[in-house]
């Protein structure tokens, strides 16, 4: 790949997590990556087009990190916690989740669709752990497996926003452990 896309890709992905797509202006962009507006413009039709290649660069790079907690080794219940406790930048937020709260990524369907891809991927993922959990045992059989891989989803994208409230990690650790401790079965 040509150095300076690599850099504008890159750079760009660094400022969407930092600042937002709104937040994001092609010069920080170009600034950030060392490149000046004719190499952007050479390599992206814009600020959405480059946009759109950072997201699926970041959901390329996020996917198969979840998909080896997910379905790597273990008992379901382990990969659950490990794919749960998995190190994360509490105080930074999700890469992708923090997206979806800029109102020019909702409203651009060629935007919203790979942070869709990543989150639908990570539900059936989830549900799928959740239903082998329930056969093994390890996980509450009384429950929906689609609606608590919604739930569980729902509660880690929800764990960033306290700790970036509150600039705790701990409330991101608490948030995570309470819900394993709602979808184990009892013993």
């Amino acid at each position: 790949m040509d150095d300076a896309r690599t850099r504008l890709i890159e750079s760009t992905r660094e400022l969407l997590w930092e600042r937002g797509y709104t937040g994001t202006s092609p010069r920080a962009i170009q600034e950030r990556a060392g490149v000046g507006q004719g190499s952007m413009y050479h390599h992206f039709a814009g600020k959405a087009d480059l946009a759109r290649a950072a997201i699926r660069s970041t959901a390329q790079e996020m996917v198969p990190r979840s998909r080896a907690h997910l379905e790597g080794p273990g008992t379901p219940l382990e990969r659950l916690r490990a794919y749960l406790r998995a190190e994360r930048d509490a105080l930074r937020g999700c890469r992708v989740g923090r997206l979806v709260q800029d109102a020019e990524v909702v409203a651009d369907a060629s935007l919203r669709e790979p942070i869709d891809e990543v989150f639908s991927g990570t539900l059936q993922r989830l549900a799928a752990v959740l239903r082998e959990g329930q056969a093994a045992g390890e996980v509450r059989a009384d429950v929906d497996a689609g609606q608590v891989a919604a739930a569980l989803l729902s509660v880690l994208q929800g764990a960033y926003v306290l700790a970036r409230a509150h600039q705790d990690p701990a409330r991101f650790t608490a948030a995570v452990e309470g819900v394993l401790a709602l979808v184990a079965a009892p013993r």
